[in-house]
């Protein structure tokens, strides 16, 4: 009994020390069409995992084959924008948002990714 009692306090210690990392798209799920083909994307990144060094994150939005950098939202923390193209014949994009970083450990620094759902923007005529 003793002996459950104490591999259960310690899976709940380790459960409450892991890292959440929440990855939330803040790009409308439609948007009108425009002449340059060009549309804007946001995303926010959150997470408690203190060991990642947040000056190392390169986000990037993936759709197909093709990636496309982002870069920091200014004044506000954790997001960052970026664009993607669509063809002019082209109604929908699927795109999907990484996170790659260093993170602290023993010995030199480790290197990771996060990768978020996959996301549909579809476009409109005005």
């Amino acid at each position: 009994m003793i002996r459950n009692a104490l591999a259960l306090s310690l899976l709940s210690l380790l459960l409450a020390g892991c890292a959440n990392t929440t990855i939330t798209n803040l790009t409308p799920s439609q948007q009108v069409r425009n002449a340059t083909g060009i549309y804007p994307v946001e995303v926010e990144l959150v997470t408690t995992q203190q060991s990642l060094k947040h000056e190392t994150i390169t986000p990037i939005i993936v759709v197909g084959s093709q990636s496309y950098p982002m870069r920091r939202t200014l004044k506000v923390d954790h997001r960052w924008e970026g664009t993607i193209p669509a063809a002019r014949d082209q109604s929908v994009v699927n795109y999907h948002f990484k996170f790659d970083y260093d993170y602290a450990r023993f010995g030199p620094s480790g290197r990771d990714s996060k990768l978020s759902p996959q996301y549909e923007l579809k476009l409109v005529n005005p």
